[in-house]
């Protein structure tokens, strides 16, 4: 009841109804899977390969501290190709998407 009083001499009244109306058409679903896509997936990119790339130097007689960080960071290399695949892709997700609305 507040809010309805206050918006009564908002001059911009009109363009909060438009953004309700936006975000009310709004599909939930597509949103979570693309903070999954955007957040959850590179942290889970990151820890497998760590992993994997752990388990292969142990088998390579090279000092520890070294296979650390060669893992680390062959870990972030393939965690940032993840990244900027996932950004192409969404680019590209999003240009067909812009593009059947139009029709």
């Amino acid at each position: 009841m507040e809010q309805q009083k206050s918006c009564q001499h908002c001059y911009q009244k009109h363009d909060c109804q438009k953004v309700y109306e936006r975000l009310s058409n709004i599909n939930s679903s597509a949103i979570v899977l693309r903070v999954i896509i955007a957040f959850l997936l590179p942290i889970v990119v990151f820890i497998i390969f760590l992993a994997i790339f752990g388990k292969i130097f142990s088998g390579i007689d090279i000092n520890e501290k070294f296979r650390t960080v060669l893992s680390f960071l062959l870990s972030l290399l393939v965690t940032l190709i993840y990244v900027l695949f996932a950004k192409l892709l969404d680019k590209r997700l999003n240009k067909n998407m812009n593009f059947n609305r139009s029709k």
